[in-house]
């Protein structure tokens, strides 16, 4: 099974939420399980309740659209549509993490609460990401791992925004590209490192 098959269900799934048919949660727990998918007997439950349903049992997929493919990247980590736009902690926790889609831009705002971004096992919509860390009296955790580049260029007022990740900052050929930037106000926006599942892990 190919990361198009993948692509191609991903986006029949799209449609059923564009349709009503299925809700943004039930749409991103989906697609966590397409892109975790390893045979085409794991995505067929997931078209089973749907108008396609009786295709699935084949995977009779709608077939791609001119021009829409996504450029396919060295170590498979660009591709899709983002399954999560945003993070917002008031008060309280939240995270990201597991396997998701980033979108282009991502915001994250957490008031005295704190957020935990973890890209490790994440997917790119597109080479290049924005990741915007908002954080007042609260804190926000950003995990990254050795094959994406990172530069961070936030602001900390009476806060502190750090880069622990010892990332390359330099944009380097086939590597997904994630700019963090932002503004902590009593309170910090850290990036770390972890390695990606399976390795043992490595926090600064």
């Amino acid at each position: 099974m190919s990361n198009d098959d993948r692509e191609r269900v991903a986006r029949v799934l799209h449609d059923a939420m564009a349709e009503g048919r299925l809700t943004v949660t039930e749409l991103e727990e989906r697609l966590d399980k397409v892109y975790a998918a390893k045979t085409f007997g794991d995505l067929e439950p997931l078209l089973r309740d749907l108008p396609v349903g009786n295709q699935a049992a084949h995977l009779t997929l709608p077939p791609p659209a001119p021009g829409t493919q996504p450029v396919a990247m060295p170590g498979n980590r660009i591709g899709g549509r983002g399954t999560s736009t945003g993070a917002v902690a008031i008060m309280s926790g939240t995270d990201r993490k597991g396997i998701w889609t980033v979108p282009p831009t991502f915001t994250s705002f957490a008031l005295m609460g704190g957020i935990e971004i973890d890209l490790t096992q994440a997917r790119f919509e597109e080479a290049e990401t924005t990741i915007q860390a908002f954080a007042f009296m609260g804190g926000i955790e950003i995990y990254v791992p050795d094959d994406i580049v990172v530069q961070v260029n936030g602001v900390g007022f009476m806060g502190a925004f750090e880069n622990h990740s010892q990332s390359q900052a330099q944009p380097r050929p086939g590597l997904p590209l994630v700019r963090i930037t932002g503004l902590a106000v009593w309170g910090g926006v850290d990036v770390k490192r972890r390695k990606r599942k399976g390795a043992k892990e490595i926090e600064d």
